[in-house]
């Protein structure tokens, strides 16, 4: 492998030198006579014009109340207890830590707790290793944590 590189970097090399040397035998081709007259021309730089700001419109006699102030009323919202009692949490919990997993919908990624439970509410046989997952023991898998999520103690 580093022969095959050190190749390409030689040939890579000898390349850019080739083309240098080319580049510096190249004679400039003489400069028609048009182009030197254009480039031969005087430039004449002109100043820039000075912008001036935009003056502001001046207040004229009529307008020289000032505008009254209204002040802004806010308005004060409550939030009732219903909507927090509404909302319904997904997961489940653990009922000897008390902690509450949001994800397991993927057998291979469940938590230990969450097979082990499985196993002990006897909704499954034993904990599956992953290459023992085949698409029926999947779909055994799925409806043991329907029935698990179904259980009060296991619901946060």
């Amino acid at each position: 492998m580093f022969e095959i590189f050190f190749m390409f970097t030689i040939i890579f090399v000898a390349y850019v030198i080739y083309h240098m040397f080319n580049e510096m035998k190249e004679v400039p081709t003489p400069i028609s006579s048009e182009l030197k007259a254009k480039h031969e021309a005087p430039v004449v730089l002109t100043p820039k014009p000075k912008l001036e700001p935009i003056a502001a419109p001046k207040a004229s006699a009529q307008n020289k109340k000032p505008a009254a102030i209204k002040p802004r009323v806010i308005k004060k919202t409550t939030v009732t207890a219903t909507a927090k009692s509404t909302e319904t949490k997904k997961g489940l919990r653990d009922p000897k830590t008390d902690e509450v997993a949001t994800s397991y919908n993927n057998y291979r990624f469940t938590k230990r707790w969450i097979k082990d439970a499985l196993v002990s509410e006897g909704l499954l046989e034993k904990v599956y290793k992953n290459n023992e997952l085949e698409p029926a023991i999947e779909a055994t898998i799925k409806a043991a944590i329907v029935k698990l999520e179904a259980l009060e103690k296991y619901k946060p």
